[in-house]
C-alpha cells in the first residue's frame, strides 16, 4: 500500500526539518571556541556521571597543605584555580598555546605561574622541587620525571582517563578497536610504571561511568575538544557518520557511552626536608 500525497509531503517536510536541525547544531558546535578545559558549553546537551572520589575537592585539600606544588597539563587552569587555597609556590605547565594564554590570565592573579612546556621529558624544573605534583587527565604520565621533581616524602595525585573510555563513541566513528587500544591506560599498568620509577602507590581506584550525548552538537564539540578520541576529526571528514548519528539520536534518544576514570596517589620515599 502506498501512502497518500499528504503522507509523502509530511515525510519530506519532517526530513527537511531534520536536516535543518542537523546543520544548525553542527555549525554552532563547529565554530564555538574549544580553548581551555571548561565543558560548560555542554550543559543541557550532554550529561556525565562523575567519579565518587571528588578529585577537585581532594586535590584542593592537598594543595592547602603543600608548600610547593606543580599542576602538569593544566589545560586552561580551571581545575587549579578552583582550589580554595594555593601553596606559597604554585606552578602549572601547559603545551597548547590557546590554553597557555587562558591559564595565564586565570592563574597569575591567584599567584600561580604558568610555564609553557612540550609535555615531554624533561620537565623544566630542578630535582626535588615540589612536595606535591597533581594532574587531571594527563595525555601521558612521565613517571621518571614526576619522581625526579618530587621532594622526598612528596606526593603525586592524579585523576586519569582509564581503558576503553567512551569506546562506544570512538568505535562508532573508527570501527572496532584492537585489544591493545581497548586495554591501554589500564590502572594496573600505571601502578607498575609508578613503582618502576621508585614511587609507592598508596591509593588506586577505578570506576566505569555513564555519559549521554543529547544532540549531535554535543558530539561535535566533544570530539573537537578531546582530540585524541577520534584523531583528525573534522565535521567535513565525518559528515555522513554525523548525519546518521543525528537521525539515531532524534529517533531513539541520547547516545550513551561509558567514560572510565582512575585515581592514583603515589608517594616518593624518604622524609621531607625540614627548613633550616
Amino acid at each position: 500500500m502506498h501512502g497518500t500525497p499528504e503522507d509523502k509531503q509530511t515525510a519530506e517536510t519532517a526530513e527537511a526539518a531534520g536536516r535543518a536541525r542537523f546543520d544548525a547544531l553542527v555549525t554552532e558546535a563547529d565554530t564555538v571556541s574549544v580553548a581551555g578545559w571548561d565543558f560548560s558549553w555542554l550543559d543541557g546537551r550532554a550529561t556525565e556521571q562523575r567519579p565518587s572520589w571528588g578529585y577537585a575537592r581532594a586535590m584542593g585539600e592537598r594543595l592547602g597543605r603543600a608548600s610547593a606544588a606543580l599542576d602538569i597539563q593544566t589545560g586552561g587552569g580551571e581545575v587549579l584555580a578552583a582550589a580554595p587555597k594555593l601553596p606559597p609556590l604554585a606552578v602549572a605547565t601547559e603545551s597548547w598555546p590557546p590554553n597557555i594564554a587562558r591559564a595565564t590570565a586565570l592563574l597569575h592573579p591567584l599567584g600561580a605561574a604558568v610555564v609553557a612546556d612540550a609535555d615531554e621529558p624533561p620537565l623544566p624544573f630542578g630535582d626535588a622541587a615540589f612536595d606535591l605534583v597533581v594532574s587531571r587527565h594527563p595525555v601521558t604520565t612521565w613517571w621518571d620525571e614526576i619522581a625526579r621533581v618530587l621532594a622526598p616524602g612528596g606526593t603525586y595525585f592524579s585523576q586519569q582517563v582509564g581503558p576503553a573510555s567512551v569506546i562506544e563513541l570512538v568505535e562508532y566513528f573508527l570501527g572496532p578497536q584492537p585489544p591493545e587500544v581497548r586495554g591501554s591506560r589500564d590502572p594496573e599498568q600505571a601502578r607498575a610504571a609508578a613503582e618502576a620509577a621508585g614511587l609507592e602507590v598508596v591509593d588506586l581506584r577505578f570506576e566505569r561511568l555513564r555519559t549521554e550525548f543529547l544532540d549531535i552538537g554535543a558530539v561535535v564539540y566533544f570530539l573537537r575538544k578531546v582530540i585524541w578520541m577520534v584523531p583528525g576529526f573534522t565535521v567535513e571528514r565525518y559528515r555522513p557518520q554525523l548525519a546518521a548519528l543525528h537521525r539515531l539520536i532524534e529517533e531513539e534518544g541520547p547516545f550513551v557511552a561509558h567514560p572510565t576514570r582512575f585515581l592514583i596517589e603515589a608517594r616518593k620515599p624518604g622524609r621531607p626536608v625540614s627548613p633550616a
